[in-house]
């Protein structure tokens, strides 16, 4: 049986769908960010809903599916390209179940089901990471990189390292659910 990790209950702020979002984390633009339901942004994380395409109509910048964890210090902004001196921002879509490390920063197009994102890593602009990868830590994955379902990536620049059991997505959804279990409230 893993040990509970507490945290303080002034210092999370818990929606009504089980998110738990640190008071110390910056949400920049909440109102164009979606989170799935029990999802964790730790600490010092920042995610930029703000940055979004100029124009009418509500926007979503970045959705965020359930049983996710954003670890602490990380980045998350989406991706953006330049035309005639104007930044056009994308969505940035995760799906359930995706772990990513502290201090990483995220400018990915889309993030799949069951990903686990190491600490330290850069994942550059556009990247599409599919279902079930794994981004080893202190890995830098290059814009546009597409990584394929069930496979490691890590180094600098991220390049496949092999192939993952057929296995991984029961492993990671068991991890992440057995992380928000453990994530508990020491009452102050």
């Amino acid at each position: 049986m893993d040990l509970p990790i507490y945290y303080s209950k002034a210092e999370f702020i818990e929606t009504d769908t089980g998110n738990k979002v640190s008071r110390r984390a910056t949400i920049a633009g909440p109102q164009n960010i979606i989170l799935g339901g029990k999802t964790i942004i730790s600490s010092g994380a920042i995610i930029r809903g703000d940055l979004r395409r100029t124009g009418p109509g509500h926007a979503v910048v970045i959705s965020l599916g359930r049983y996710c964890l954003v670890g602490e210090g990380c980045v998350m902004r989406p991706p953006y390209k330049t035309y005639r001196g104007n930044f056009n921002y994308y969505p940035m879509k995760i799906g359930d179940h995706v772990h990513i490390g502290a201090n990483t920063i995220v400018e990915a197009a889309q993030i799949g089901n069951h990903v686990e994102i190491g600490k330290n890593c850069v994942i550059g602009k556009f990247t599409i990471i599919k279902d079930c990868a794994r981004i080893a830590d202190n890995s830098i994955i290059p814009p546009n990189t597409v990584v394929p379902a069930l496979s490691l990536f890590s180094g600098s620049p991220g390049r496949f390292q092999e192939d993952l059991p057929e296995s991984t997505q029961e492993m990671v959804e068991a991890q992440t659910k057995q992380y928000y279990t453990r994530f508990q409230a020491l009452d102050q």
